[in-house]
């Protein structure tokens, strides 16, 4: 699990200065303020705008349309599931709804004590190791029931 510092202006401000010179400086300045903070909460928009001369919706539309930007503060772990096709032809949707039952949750959510996110995403690139899975950035093949029963435990942890 990553470790993150607390939301600071000024410190967001010293990463959209360090970003604001290069050309197409919008998307390396999200990833950078996201690594830092672990989220992007809506008091950067304005700043990047500025910095940037673009409108709050130009920038909410690009944080919007990426799928890995957050808004919020993350939960502790982070479970993505692959859901396509290789993944499910190889019995991922078993194990999906073995994860949505142990956690008490549908894909796309978070537990209520924000310890977990169930994602779903359409590729990790191991199609060959079908059904694959994300943990908290560490990737895992050929899943079974016994080895997603070892990454939600260990996801409750």
């Amino acid at each position: 699990m990553a470790s993150y510092k607390m939301w600071n202006a000024e410190e967001a401000a010293q990463i959209i200065a360090e970003y604001s010179h290069l050309d197409g400086a919008l998307l390396p300045m999200l990833h950078a303020l996201q690594e830092t903070f672990g989220f992007l909460p809506e008091a950067v928009t304005p700043m990047i705008g500025e910095a940037l001369n673009q409108t709050r919706a130009e920038i909410h539309g690009v944080i919007s349309f990426y799928s890995d930007f957050r808004r919020e503060p993350p939960t502790k772990h982070n479970l993505k599931l692959c859901r396509a096709e290789a993944c499910q032809a190889a019995g991922g949707d078993a194990l999906a709804a073995q994860a949505e039952s142990r956690l008490g949750i549908a894909m796309g959510e978070e537990t209520a004590d924000r310890l977990v996110a169930l994602e779903p995403v359409y590729c990790l690139g191991l199609c060959a190791c079908a059904p694959s899975a994300m943990i908290d950035g560490r990737v895992v093949g050929r899943l079974d029931t016994d080895t997603m029963d070892s990454l939600l435990a260990e996801a409750q942890e």
